[in-house]
Parts: structure tokens; sequence; C-alpha cells
């Protein structure tokens, strides 16, 4: 969401990506919390680190896979596992939004939140996990309205990706998606968080996003998703590098 994209110049160096297909969107159940306080991003506190069993997890299998390598060799790799990927056979998506205003630059909401694996706050794109009976484009929609409080629209879906294979085979896709608001609008709306999510929003004009970055990177108890970074730092390069300057 930069203002003033360069478009002809990145648009033909681009991957290609689904277009969407239109579903409905599901309905908020009353498990939801309204939250119409601006919330700040803080960090949890830690009170003890334990080794577990698959056994005992909710969310997340720890597997040992036994493997031949290409030369012949036994090999043991361990992995772990989502034990929620529904029927789309994703994992999880994330939202990359461009927010159009009728008198501002483009621009993209972050959303900032307490990790308790890094002990840090992350700065990502939202995202979630894909519900059982959901289609990834629903998902989108339905996560970004929670999340963010904005209602967005699915330009299109990236191919099925790895989220970090050398260590889980968690996958996830990413969707585009548009925002569109009004003169008047609130920059800020009300988010509809599930219990336990502790959620910063950020509005960051497109052609400021990787410096932005960089500054949340300089932060030491913040880090910036991986993911993001990747975008951001990919529309810096285009705009520097590949244009000349």
């Amino acid at each position: 969401m930069l203002s003033t994209i360069t478009r002809t110049r990145v648009a033909s160096s681009l991957p290609q990506l689904r277009p969407h297909s239109s579903r409905p969107t599901r309905i908020f159940s009353s498990s939801f919390s309204h939250s119409s306080v601006v919330m700040k991003a803080v960090k949890g506190q830690i009170k003890s680190i334990t080794d577990t069993s698959s056994s005992e997890t909710k969310w997340v299998a720890l597997q040992k896979i036994d493997w031949i390598d290409q030369s012949g060799k036994d090999r043991i790799w361990e992995v772990a596992s989502r034990k929620t990927r529904g029927k789309a056979g994703v994992d999880a998506v994330a939202m990359g939004n461009i927010i159009h205003h009728p008198t501002k630059p483009p621009s993209t909401v972050l959303v900032l939140q307490y990790r308790p694996p890094i002990d840090k706050i992350t700065v990502e794109w939202p995202a979630g996990l894909v519900d059982e009976s959901e289609t990834v484009e629903e998902a989108a929609v339905r996560e970004l309205r929670e999340e963010t409080g904005y209602e967005g629209k699915v330009l299109s879906v990236s191919p099925v990706v790895a989220a970090d294979p050398g260590m889980t085979s968690a996958n996830m896709q990413l969707a585009m998606m548009e925002v569109h608001v009004e003169e008047d609008d609130p920059e800020l709306l009300e988010q509809h968080l599930d219990d336990g999510e502790h959620i910063e929003r950020v509005v960051v004009p497109l052609d400021q996003l990787y410096e932005k970055l960089m500054e949340y990177s300089k932060q030491g108890d913040m880090m910036v998703s991986a993911k993001l970074f990747h975008w951001a730092a990919g529309m810096h390069y285009a705009r520097t590098v590949m244009a000349g300057k």
C-alpha cells in the first residue's frame, strides 16, 4: 500500500495470483469481544517453560519423521504440526491489505501483539487460522473484521506456501485485500476480538512501510514478522534499486 505505488515497473515482475471466488461471510458469534477501546500492545509475563507431549497439547503436535535422504542414509526429522487443519487443507491466512482513502495516500493496517514463543511484541499483517468449515477467502474477510474492524474485499489469493518448512508442516495463504473508507470514517474501527486477544492496530502509509518496519526492528521488545518484512522489502527494492533510484 504505497502512496503513489509504482505500478508500471512493479506489476510486470509480480507473480500472478489466483483470483478469489465470492463466498458468504460467516456471522459473528456472541463469544467475540466487541471492543471500542483503542488497545495498546503490552508484553505478557512468562511464568515458566516446560517440556510437553502431543497428548497434552490442543493446537500443535510434535512428530518424528523417519526418512531416507538423497544418498540413501536413514535420518530422523522432528516436526511440529498443527492439529487444527480443516477441509480447506490450509492452516492459516494472512491478509495483505490496502486502505483507500478519498484524500490520503494508500495505507495498510498492521497489528501488534505479544507472542509468548519469542517473548516479544510482533509487528504483523492481520492473520488467523482457517476454521474447519471455512474457505480461505471466508477466513480472510472474517479475520480482518475481527482484528481490525475493517470490511475488506479479497482481490487475490496466493498459492499454498510453507510457513517454516525446516521446523513445521504448517502452511498458509496470503489474501490480498482492499478496504475503502470515507472521508469522515474513523481511522480505527470497532474490533471483534476473541477472548485472550490483545491487538493494537497501526495504520501506515504504504510509501513509509519499509522505513516504519525498520524503526520497529530497532526496539528491543519488538520483532517484525518475516512475511510482512519480506513483502515490504520487496516493494522497497522495486521502488529503489529496480527503478534506478
